[in-house]
């Protein structure tokens, strides 16, 4: 059997968690949901869900994956077999599911860096973006008509781009490429973030990001989306974390990496807010609108505002090619931890060869993606991808908090914990008896409930119409489906003989 890898150093850790955390959804979700949700009120919910159910769900994840080294359905089959089949739900449906949408839309990314030399989209990005997907009635999300090959052309280049990345390893692979692409990610956001900020314009965009709304506070909905957007900003429910852990090295202090990822990641989105807020501010004041005029929601404002942007900008050309370069990277950061996490759960679970491994579904989930690329492709993605979120990853999240929380000895996990903390005397005891016992406080009360509650809200909304007002047929069988299918099919891989080490 092959040995387990292992992080050349911890650094390099921390580039790939913090890569995986740091996705699409930071740049084009966060600045949106923060201007919903009371502006800089927002913040104040944000850091509370960053603190009582980020950090903690991140920390039990780092240390359930370094002290037992082990993947997501490994680290919960030794916690009880019985559990195993969440870390294999976990797994497979991010894997054949997010993942397989998540690439088609770095492929967007990749075609409109093309698009941007020659700002191909014209006076209509809307109508642009439309032709370039092929859309059709979304009522008929069952019209299959013909494949986008521009498209598939650069899933194709994506897919093969994340395949040599982690065929290549752990060390010589996956941090080797994020020792690269983060810098460079860095560097780009920064460059965007302060050209967007000397715009005309920028100040009353900023403001309108900024602003608090107070009034906003005691709204549930900012709440369940607080949590929710510190949920899905940092990966968790993914198995990632978990199978990123595994290959550090024993004395490897959790906690401090817990928090410099958890920190990194929000940083990060509230940094790149202004630089699509000061965006926005400069076209509102270019067309004379408002701002709520020229905002849009995730895909909106990615493919129809920012382009649109772009075609005013002086040297919008050179910014269009920066910005989708951009999310390209934190995409390609993101989706390469997705098929690390699958193939260490293959790996522990049947102890094939990882570069077969890597390959096969590389390769799979290449014809997976295909779906997303056709005439109703934007439609499949939308209802796969709130079905997945809403309901896939905050169940694995409530799950894993209950089945650590409550059911597993979480002194073994206090215990690793501080074992490498580096910390003596008054210090280590208070880390021991305050600091470890407020963790669990929030990973058995504070973040099932919370979790709890956003799930409840989404599902109200579920049974007032059908989502998206889709045909209730595609809510049923690409929604729920999806998620059912992938529900039974890890209960049936968890049945499977182990053939790799389980003790």
């Amino acid at each position: 059997m092959e040995q387990r890898s292992k992080w050349g150093t911890n650094w390099g850790f921390l580039l790939a968690a913090i890569g995986s955390a740091v996705g699409l959804g930071n740049i084009w979700r966060f600045p949106y949901v923060a201007y919903e949700n009371g502006g800089g009120a927002f913040l104040i919910p944000y850091f509370v869900a960053l603190l009582t159910a980020g950090i903690p769900i991140l920390m039990l994840e780092f240390a359930l994956g370094h002290h037992k080294e082990a993947s997501a359905p490994k680290a919960f089959h030794y916690i009880d077999p019985k559990w195993e089949w969440v870390g294999w739900w976990a797994v497979l449906f991010v894997m054949f599911g997010i993942e397989l949408y998540y690439i088609v839309i770095i492929g967007w990314c990749a075609n409109y860096m093309r698009f941007s030399l020659t700002l191909a989209w014209g006076d209509d990005p809307n109508a642009f973006f439309s032709q370039f997907l092929g859309k059709t009635d979304p009522g008929n999300i069952w019209g299959i008509t013909h494949l986008q090959w521009h498209i598939v052309t650069a899933v194709a280049v994506v897919w093969f781009i994340n395949w040599a990345i982690t065929y290549g390893g752990v060390q010589k692979g996956i941090e080797r490429a994020v020792k690269i692409m983060m810098p460079i990610l860095m560097v780009i956001t920064c460059t965007i973030v302060v050209w967007a900020l000397f715009l005309p314009g920028a100040r009353m965009g900023i403001q309108h990001y900024v602003t608090p709304d107070f009034s906003k506070i005691t709204d549930l909905r900012v709440w369940v989306a607080a949590y929710g957007q510190i949920f899905f900003s940092l990966s968790l429910g993914f198995g990632i974390m978990i199978a990123y852990s595994s290959y550090l090295a024993r004395d490897t202090n959790i906690f401090k990496n817990s928090l410099i990822v958890g920190f990194a990641n929000s940083f990060y989105e509230v940094f790149a807010g202004f630089g699509v807020f000061s965006i926005l501010g400069y076209m509102a004041t270019r067309q004379g609108k408002e701002i709520s005029d020229v905002v849009a929601e995730s895909l909106g404002l990615a493919f129809v505002v920012y382009p649109e942007a772009i075609s005013l900008l002086p040297y919008g050309r050179i910014f269009g090619v920066l910005f989708f370069f951009l999310l390209a990277i934190a995409g390609i950061s993101s989706s390469i931890s997705i098929i690390e996490a699958f193939t260490a759960a293959i790996h522990d679970k049947f102890a094939f060869p990882r570069k077969k491994v890597v390959t096969t579904i590389c390769v799979i989930g290449f014809f997976g993606s295909l779906a997303f690329t056709t005439n109703v492709g934007l439609f499949w993605l939308d209802i796969v991808d709130h079905f997945l979120n809403q309901y896939g990853l905050i169940v694995v999240g409530i799950l894993e908090a209950l089945i650590v929380g409550w059911l597993y000895r979480t002194s073994l996990l206090k215990a690793h914990i501080v074992a490498n903390l580096g910390l003596s005397g008054t210090h280590h005891k208070f880390f021991k008896y305050v600091v470890l016992q407020l963790w669990m406080y929030c990973i058995r009360f504070v973040t099932p409930v919370a979790l709890g509650i956003a799930i409840v809200n989404s599902l109200m909304q579920e049974f007032v119409e059908p989502y998206a007002g889709y045909p209730i047929s595609g809510v049923l069988i690409l929604g729920v489906g999806w998620v059912l299918v992938t529900h039974v099919v890890a209960f049936g891989v968890s049945g499977l003989p182990w053939k790799g080490k389980t003790t």
